[in-house]
């Protein structure tokens, strides 16, 4: 009995360790950026990383109180290397979804997003239907479904590109499976340069990054088209990625976050980066 009961009480001290362990506020962390997607995040002259969450990142390590580190690393690898401890968040405009909640979890959102298609505006694509709508998925179906069934018809046999593992993937993959060929890219920048040069009718991404690239040399005969989508699998917002077990530093993350949003800083960022105002709305 007086071993069982030792062994009880070891088990105890352990676990109230591991739990004090848990809740310690760290003094230094690392964010993973992907360093790719303007003017999201970005590596300016010189390498140097540059953008709106970069900007923020570092806002929010000075409200946490701690000192950061921002790295690089590519967007496919970023959610399997942030579970292998190889740092403590991800900042990369990456979207909230239920899907990703299975492995990973998130801070409260900082951004809102949309989802838009971009074209040769000489093109046979031009005049898509639904052309400056902006349609929430979840909050209005029956119109969701009217403006899909529209593009789908429009898109038929098209070759759309979009970056690989994100929401805009998922979105042509639930939607229009079968009825488009899709091209996956390491980067946007990729399928870009691919539009740009006429083999591919079209492409899928954040509106906000759709933007910056028709502020690009050679994009001025390009024009984002259609309706924008929202909700369903665009999940619930950009958030901060993070590891299930670091409930600390998630409640860090989000008292910075919600600060930032109260004081103004995400909406003078945006305005700063993408001249519109993307902070969640509740």
């Amino acid at each position: 009995m007086k071993i069982l009961r030792a062994l009880a009480v070891l088990s105890a001290m352990g676990l109230s360790i591991g739990l004090a362990q848990a809740q310690t506020a760290p003094s230094k962390i690392t964010i993973a950026t992907e360093g790719a997607y303007e003017p999201w995040n970005f590596s300016g002259p010189g390498g140097k990383l540059e953008g709106f969450e970069i900007d923020l990142a570092n806002d929010l390590c000075k409200r946490m109180k701690v000192s950061c580190e921002i790295v690089a690393q590519d967007w496919d690898g970023l959610i399997p290397s942030l579970n292998a401890h190889k740092f403590d968040a991800i900042v990369a405009s990456m979207i909230a979804t239920d899907k990703r909640r299975e492995v990973m979890d998130f801070s409260q959102p900082y951004a809102s997003t949309l989802a838009g298609i971009m074209v040769d505006k000489s093109g046979p694509l031009a005049n898509l239907p639904g052309g400056g709508e902006v349609i929430d998925i979840n909050k209005d179906p029956d119109k969701a479904k009217q403006a899909i069934d529209g593009l789908r018809e429009a898109l038929k046999g098209k070759t759309i590109g979009v970056q690989g593992s994100t929401s805009n993937a998922a979105f042509l993959d639930k939607y229009f499976k079968g009825d488009i060929e899709v091209r996956e890219y390491k980067t946007t920048e990729q399928h870009d340069l691919d539009l740009q040069a006429g083999r591919l009718d079209a492409i899928v991404a954040q509106t906000t990054s759709l933007n910056s690239t028709l502020q690009k040399p050679g994009y001025d005969t390009f024009a984002i088209v259609g309706p924008s989508f929202t909700g369903d699998v665009f999940g619930q917002g950009i958030a901060v990625g993070l590891r299930k077990e670091d409930a600390k530093l998630k409640q860090m993350f989000n008292d910075a976050i919600s600060a930032a949003m109260k004081d103004g800083t995400v909406k003078a960022l945006s305005e700063k980066w993408f001249k519109t105002d993307v902070t969640p709305r509740s």
